[in-house]
């Protein structure tokens, strides 16, 4: 069987059990591979791997830690925040868990989003300067942080080169140099300045859990989304520098996935994930008590096609790489992720990085860091600050580089190489 065809199946499989997680439909395996199920399933539960079920498939093929228990459970699907999402929930309250969680979702999608003119963000960019919601301003705090930890390489003032290159609209150029520099100019997270006006306002949360946002859930849990205007205020304003537009799409689904783990505890929820796209966030662990197995997808194979599978729980799992949106002019590829160094796209050593952390929002900001850092830079950012998080990078040589906090929970194929917290002499 060629390596394609069977990291086709272990998709369809990471789908299976993952709960939906990949954003496809479970009936890939019988849909495209007639009887691949049935087979995969019979094959992977023996106790050596063969050259077609290697071990690391058969651990997601297999009747062991399938999640199967007859417990209740509720998936639903939602188009937000410009991506396919998936929402999955076991318990006795799972449907209003995930009914409360969409709505949250929806919620802030019309702060942050900036295809909206109505939205937070578009305002406050068209303005200059706005009173702003409790999570508009934790995500302006949590992006000066990053912004400061990463050297700049986070900055969500990348807006302005972002649209010059036509990432946003989809109308797709490369820009000429002297329009880039002047962009480019305008790329600065520190100008942006939060003016709080009481210090009650300032004491917010700023570790992306959004917990500045929520009420206090009832006994029941079912008064746990509060119900909020999108222009509601509590005295904080934030104020842009001259010519800055802003972008959260950085953090804003790492935020976004943080928040539907905090309103799945408060329904009581123990085994849940949710898949926004590249960011999928675990709660708990299956319904059986085996982990969730989710796939990382081939940089160079299509959107079925995957190269690993990691065992998480109440984990975080992020992945950012070229191949996610790129045009290409006169033979050359232009992909999304932007250096605010030089306002070009990343034309680095690294084709895929999935960074593994129970905060959402920081994994979501570190996979993108991380991929402009380029492999030895990343290596060793997290060597100095790596606590709060682990990494897989892919690289343009088809290795695999993996923090050894998380080398005994990825399966992969590839030439693997594992980093020490602390470098080889």
């Amino acid at each position: 069987m060629s390596r394609k065809v069977l990291l086709s199946i272990l998709a369809a499989a990471v789908l299976v059990l993952a709960g939906g997680c990949i954003l496809q439909e479970s009936g890939l395996l019988t849909g495209i591979f007639p009887g691949a199920e049935r087979k995969y399933a019979r094959e992977g539960t023996g106790d050596s791997a063969t050259e077609e079920n290697p071990g690391w498939l058969k651990e997601l093929t297999g009747g062991k830690g399938s999640g199967v228990t007859g417990q209740k459970v509720c998936k639903k699907q939602l188009f937000a925040m410009d991506t396919y999402m998936e929402f999955t929930a076991y318990g006795e309250k799972c449907e209003q868990a995930v009914d409360a969680a969409m709505e949250e979702v929806k919620r802030l999608d019309g702060l942050l989003s900036t295809g909206s003119s109505s939205s937070e963000v578009s305002r406050l960019n068209a303005a200059g300067s706005l009173e702003v919601s409790e999570d508009t301003a934790a995500l302006f705090r949590t992006g000066k942080e990053l912004f400061e930890e990463t050297g700049g390489l986070f900055d969500f003032t990348i807006y302005p080169v972002m649209k010059l290159w036509g990432f946003p609209t989809k109308e797709f150029r490369v820009p000429g140099e002297g329009e880039l520099q002047e962009a480019l100019s305008l790329v600065d997270a520190s100008r942006v300045e939060i003016q709080a006006e009481n210090e009650e306002s300032a004491e917010l949360k700023t570790d992306g859990s959004g917990e500045n946002a929520q009420t206090a859930a009832g006994e029941s849990g079912e008064e746990s989304v509060k119900e909020k205007e999108d222009a509601e205020k509590n005295g904080i304003r934030v104020a842009l520098g001259a010519g800055q537009q802003v972008d959260f799409g950085g953090i804003a689904k790492g935020y976004t996935s943080a928040r539907v783990m905090e309103i799945f505890r408060e329904y009581g929820i123990e085994s849940g994930l949710v898949s926004l796209g590249g960011n999928i966030q675990t709660l708990g662990t299956k319904p059986d008590g085996s982990r969730w197995n989710i796939g990382i997808r081939d940089p160079e194979g299509g959107q079925s096609d995957y190269i690993a599978v990691a065992s998480v729980s109440d984990c975080a799992v992020v992945t950012s790489g070229g191949y996610e949106r790129y045009f290409e002019e006169n033979g050359k590829r232009y992909i999304h992720i932007i250096d605010p160094r030089t306002g070009r796209p990343v034309e680095g050593d690294l084709t895929s990085v999935t960074i593994f952390s129970a905060d959402g929002t920081l994994a979501d900001a570190l996979s993108t860091s991380l991929y402009i850092m380029g492999l030895d830079a990343a290596v060793s950012w997290w060597q100095e600050n790596g606590d709060d998080f682990e990494f897989a990078l892919l690289t343009d040589t088809d290795e695999c580089y993996l923090s050894e906090g998380v080398s005994e929970d990825f399966r992969t194929d590839a030439e693997t190489h594992v980093v020490k917290r602390e470098a080889e002499p």
